[in-house]
């Protein structure tokens, strides 16, 4: 079974940050031991279906059969030493975890199937749609109230503006996984961040881009200042050839799409967001054959 064509951005703080009762959950998770980021997508896969075919199944992964959480989660783990900074910015101290808060992101998940989806498939997943499993995933996503999941993830494609947060000269490639990432700075994202929200904004208007640069920006500083953050293409590199990932400059195009925009350059932007649109769009299409 393939990977789940999904890319990723986490957020990776310092332990010694955490609650206690959270450190301690986080603290045996490193003890079992930390799974690796390429394999994050299975893993996750895994605990949903473990969930769906025990008796009695769960309602989401990550709880007991009494819909409370199961206790320790599965956690990432990153070196601050591995983590570029720029002048101003501090990462650590280490370890860096990022908890998969599968619980967590798989009712907000949820939540937002049972208001967006249409009825008839609304009703094929729940038989009563609005009923015990509306209400449990609701109760589940109002205790984040508080707290900021650690991950963000997107199916088919990245979103354009998740480029804006990273160094284009700092990707890192597995040469095994063929995986490709990026490690930033929480203070060097938050930067980035602002920028590019501040420019699209001026050039735009508070819509698209926009509107996803200010919602990852609020959602970045609800962490830790000196974490790190990872944004990864996860299980996408499986739909892409080797010629793929050579050919792909998509934090290159937008940092420069953002510098255009600055200087009031349009054709520029639009030459550069159309070859990003082609370039995203033929794996993106790939959703409507599955």
């Amino acid at each position: 079974m393939p990977a789940p064509f999904v890319a990723y951005l986490r957020v990776y703080e310092p332990l010694s940050t955490f609650a206690p009762t959270v450190r301690d959950q986080l603290v045996e998770a490193l003890r079992r031991g930390p799974i690796a980021p390429d394999h994050a997508g299975v893993r996750e896969q895994r605990r949903w279906l473990h969930s769906q075919l025990v008796a009695p199944s769960r309602l989401l992964p990550g709880e007991a059969a009494d819909g409370t959480p199961a206790g320790a989660e599965d956690v990432l783990v990153v070196d601050p030493d591995d983590v570029p900074t720029g002048e101003s910015a501090t990462v650590g101290p280490g370890p860096l975890v990022c908890p998969l808060d599968l619980r967590g992101r798989s009712a907000a998940a949820l939540v937002g199937f049972l208001a967006s989806a249409e009825v008839p498939l609304r009703g094929a997943v729940f038989p009563d749609p609005d009923g015990d499993a509306k209400s449990h995933a609701n109760r589940v996503v109002q205790e984040l109230s508080d707290t900021a999941v650690h991950v963000l993830s997107s199916t088919w494609t990245v979103p354009l503006p998740w480029f804006a947060l990273v160094d284009p000269t700092e990707r890192i490639e597995g040469t095994d996984s063929g995986a490709v990432s990026w490690l930033v700075a929480m203070a060097d994202a938050r930067r980035r961040a602002a920028r590019a929200h501040t420019v699209s904004e001026g050039a735009l208007g508070d819509q698209g881009p926009t509107r996803i640069l200010r919602e990852t920006g609020r959602w970045l500083e609800r962490f830790h200042p000196h974490s790190a953050v990872e944004l990864d293409y996860g299980g996408l590199v499986q739909l892409m050839s080797a010629e793929d990932v050579q050919a792909d400059t998509s934090a290159e195009d937008v940092h420069a799409i953002i510098d255009a925009m600055e200087r009031g350059e349009s054709t520029e932007v639009a030459e550069r967001y159309e070859a990003l649109r082609d370039f995203w769009a033929e794996f993106a299409a790939r959703e409507r054959y599955n």
